[in-house]
């Protein structure tokens, strides 16, 4: 059985792959047909390839050991890459935007429906399989990467799915006294999807943005002061400060505690590593997606 890290970068890999293909799809149905909102599906889905490679790069970093250089890992590469992700769809929802507000303004235009059609639905499907598929690893393995790319794949699909529902309609009302509408159809599909979507590139800008700046994950916080409780109701043990933050897939985790100065007289090192082991024993968080440090000082200027 592969391991986590194994299956998320295969995974990784096979939604490159995948994306290729509908991203050629999407800019080739979109020239023929004349759309806009496919041309956008189909460059949506080029740079979501170009996030999805940079993404496995530096995913096979971060399971690596550290270095002489990078001596506390790559997990700090994952919330910047994660940040550039949403900030370049982000971008991209805003432009498309701008682009079909021109198209309103300028009357619309006419769309091969039919050819429209069938790329929406084979697209859709494809999507949403593969954010299916996503779901199920993830459960498994857990990866913020994994997660971003769901959530692009959930986008796509929805895209799609929206276009083929509003492309039937259109073609539908081409037989009827509404046909003169049916030009606006494929600009306004694309505000309203911009618009719809433009939430998603702001979570993973905001998420990134957190851990960049190191802000403390409340629920780590919380986890850890609920790991100190048992502990603190040690003789000796005075008061204790802990330190925590979130950088990609690697939680660091400092506590300094506070003793009296003759506390661990008789047992020496041994009581403090049980400590260590009872507070590990209560963090969730596994031991390789951890930087654990465990201080003992009698004197308060060291916490």
């Amino acid at each position: 059985m592969p391991t986590q890290a194994a299956l998320e970068q295969r995974t990784l890999t096979l939604s490159i792959a995948t994306t290729m293909t509908v991203a050629v799809l999407g800019v080739t149905f979109g020239l023929l047909v004349g759309s806009r909102s496919i041309l956008f599906d189909g460059v949506f889905s080029t740079i979501d390839a170009a996030m999805s490679g940079l993404a496995l790069l530096v995913a096979r970093l971060a399971v690596r050991e550290a270095s002489q250089r990078f001596q506390h890992g790559f997990w700090h590469l994952e919330p910047m890459v994660a940040g550039l992700n949403g900030s370049i769809l982000l971008l991209l929802c805003f432009y498309a935007f701008l682009n079909a507000i021109q198209g309103l303004m300028g009357g619309g235009q006419e769309l091969a429906f039919g050819l429209a059609i069938v790329y929406a639905v084979v697209v859709a499907a494809a999507c949403f399989t593969m954010f299916a598929y996503e779901r199920r690893i993830n459960r498994r393995v857990d990866s913020e990467f994994l997660r971003i790319d769901m959530q692009g794949w959930m986008m796509a699909g929805s895209i799609s799915a929206t276009l083929a529902v509003a492309f039937v309609i259109a073609q539908l009302l081409e037989r009827t006294a509404y046909a003169h509408l049916t030009p606006y159809v494929d600009s306004l599909l694309l505000a309203l999807l911009t618009l719809c979507f433009m939430p998603v590139p702001i979570g993973i800008v905001r998420r990134a943005i957190r851990e960049v700046f190191l802000i403390a994950p409340t629920a780590l916080d919380s986890e850890v002061h609920a790991a100190m409780a048992p502990v603190m109701a040690r003789d000796g043990l005075i008061d204790y400060f802990s330190h925590v933050a979130k950088s990609g897939r690697g939680h660091f985790i400092e506590i300094d505690i506070l003793t009296t100065p003759d506390y661990g007289t008789g047992q020496g090192i041994a009581v403090l590593d049980e400590i260590r082991e009872q507070i590990a024993a209560e963090l969730s968080i596994p031991p390789e997606r951890r930087w654990f440090t465990v201080a003992f000082t009698a004197d308060s200027k060291w916490t």
